[in-house]
């Protein structure tokens, strides 16, 4: 149940890498503005060192799950998730609002992935051969330029990076090509946020994301991919908890 009258109950979805954990601080701000705060963990995400092979429709079911008996909750999806979130809510599913935190485009994965193998064509190819996407982040470097930003402190890469996992090749082929996400089929309310120094999904295609839902995107200035835990993460949790408040105001 919601904790505060007027306050929103709040699903917050982790991305690709990463795990329920990723949201600790983020979540504890929610609820000490009022928020009823749950946090999915999508399957395989519990830090096993072995690969996974899990396809987006998977994680959309893991939504599914949580959700049941948490009545209209609004959404927080971050990256990856945001696209399981996005495929969890073209179905129909009740839910009072969706947040989109620096989420797969429209468009899909692919430019993203040719800007990665641009700089690191080794990685990538490693990756290919593999199947796995652990060695994109494989390093504290690499962590950084995905995840974070050149200024983000030392100790906030490294320990994020000591708790990231490997990825399902399947999921991530879902994001490129067979598991686009249709915004047309979302009938929510959607808040698209973005950050400025992303080092995978760009401005422009966090632009693209909020055109597809008829909204402006909002950019975070000097921020990383990881919003909920990069340097200026307070600002997205104060903007989300904001608008969670606008979305319980208005179902009320």
């Amino acid at each position: 149940m919601v904790t505060v009258p007027g306050m929103a109950s709040i699903m917050l979805v982790h991305g690709a890498w990463h795990g329920p954990w990723c949201w600790r601080d983020f979540a504890e701000r929610l609820r000490d503005a009022g928020h009823d705060v749950h946090t999915v963990q999508l399957r395989g995400h519990d830090g096993p060192a072995g690969r996974i092979h899990h396809r987006v429709a998977g994680y959309a079911e893991d939504i599914r799950a949580a959700a049941a008996g948490i009545p209209a909750p609004v959404l927080v999806a971050h990256s990856m998730g945001g696209l399981a979130a996005q495929k969890y809510l073209e179905t129909g599913a009740p839910a009072a609002g969706l947040v989109l935190m620096a989420s797969v485009p429209p468009a899909g994965a692919t430019a993203a992935t040719l800007r990665f193998g641009a700089r690191h064509p080794l990685v990538l190819g490693h990756a290919t051969v593999a199947w796995r996407l652990a060695p994109v982040v494989a390093t504290p470097a690499l962590a950084r330029e995905m995840l974070f930003t050149p200024d983000t402190p030392r100790e906030v890469v490294d320990a994020a990076h000591a708790r990231l996992q490997d990825e399902s090749y399947r999921a991530y082929l879902d994001m490129m090509v067979f598991a686009r996400a249709r915004p047309k089929r979302v009938r929510v309310p959607v808040l698209v946020l973005g950050a400025a120094k992303d080092g995978i999904f760009s401005v422009p295609e966090v632009r693209a994301t909020a055109k597809a839902y008829g909204v402006d995107a909002e950019i975070f200035p000097g921020m990383g991919h990881d919003m909920m835990l990069d340097t200026g993460w307070e600002n997205v949790a104060d903007r989300v908890d904001a608008w969670a408040r606008e979305r319980a105001a208005h179902a009320g």
